[in-house]
């Protein structure tokens, strides 16, 4: 009478193992696509607390913030305007759910006290450093690209692009934009006000075009507005800094956007810099053509003037895309 055996034969385990491995292998991709499900809905979430601050700003100011700042500095006259520089995301501090980490920033004072170098003022400078969570899109890198400022990958809509312009633009956010609600004929529901932006990578003021990669870097020149030559010309990348480098700096590096192109468009961001004019309200000023990016497959989240979120397809067309971020266009577009 033979003995039961005991155990596995090498081919058995080797079976088992197989099977087991087809699975994992199986399971893996579901696993990783339900993370980043989860992430996109967490970047939504992100985007609306955002636009329900904004509300909250729009309930107590009755209008939405400005996209950035440009205005003299009482205790130097001749200090240009556009130091000012506060972005949307600083403008909404008190607005925020947790506003504790934010609450003693100084708006009265410029971001930039000096350019040359590049400072920031003492009661300010421990505060822009922050890395807030709710500025930040999961299915990014969450890391800061800039030693003295916390990143941000969420970014105020100025428009439908024009030539570029910071100012007086054709969507909610701009230089000392003051936009209200009744302003935005096209409706709230039909008019974008946030989206998100990928952080920088890369080298710094660079003349190399290895790192001209369109998702994570910008094309720079010395000239402004903004044309397609100008742009296309350009032999310099991440001027200085890179993209999303800062939640406290309103420009279109940092905090601002448009609908120039499409979502995650295959072309370079461009910026070019107001580098001589006697308007101390405009030099220095930022010109650009940004578009929204995103880590996810397909489209970026946006988030309505309403607080209303969408997911935005790659493939979306031109002329809707230009028209929800105007505020007044007078099309009937939706998504």
């Amino acid at each position: 009478m033979r003995r039961p055996r005991a155990g596995f034969t090498i081919i058995e385990i080797l079976v088992v193992v197989a099977i087991f491995g087809l699975l994992v292998s199986l399971l893996l991709p579901t696993v990783q696509v339900a993370r980043e499900a989860a992430r996109r809905t967490q970047c939504s979430s992100n985007l609306r607390q955002i636009a329900l601050a904004a509300a909250n700003h729009v309930a107590i100011e009755k209008r939405f913030p400005l996209g950035s700042e440009s205005r003299r500095w009482d205790d130097r006259p001749n200090f240009p305007h556009q130091y000012f520089r506060w972005s949307v995301l600083a403008h909404l501090a008190p607005y925020y759910e947790e506003t504790d980490l934010l609450q003693s920033l100084d708006l009265t004072v410029p971001l930039y006290i000096s350019f040359n170098p590049a400072l920031v003022a003492p009661q300010n400078k421990p505060i822009v450093k922050l890395t807030v969570p709710l500025f930040l899109c999961p299915s990014d890198r969450r890391l800061a690209v800039a030693e003295d400022f916390g990143p941000a990958n969420y970014v105020g809509c100025t428009g439908s692009g024009l030539d570029g312009t910071p100012f007086s633009t054709d969507g909610l956010f701009f230089v000392n934009s003051s936009v209200r609600p009744h302003e935005i004929a096209d409706g709230l529901s039909k008019t974008v006000a946030f989206s998100e932006s990928i952080l920088g990578e890369g080298e710094t003021d660079t003349t190399d075009s290895a790192f001209a990669n369109p998702d994570t870097a910008y094309a720079f020149v010395m000239r402004a507005p903004l044309t397609d030559p100008i742009c296309r010309a350009a032999a310099r990348w991440n001027k200085e800094d890179l993209r999303g480098f800062s939640w406290a700096n309103g420009e279109y590096r940092t905090t601002l956007y448009n609908h120039a192109r499409r979502p995650n468009d295959p072309e370079i961001d461009c910026i070019g810099v107001v580098m001589s004019t006697s308007d101390k309200a405009r030099l220095y000023a930022a010109y650009g053509w940004r578009a929204a990016r995103s880590r996810h497959a397909g489209g970026v989240n946006v988030v309505m003037a309403d607080g209303s979120g969408q997911f935005v397809s790659d493939s979306v067309d031109p002329a809707v895309w230009k028209a929800l971020a105007t505020r007044a266009g007078g099309e009937a577009a939706g998504l």
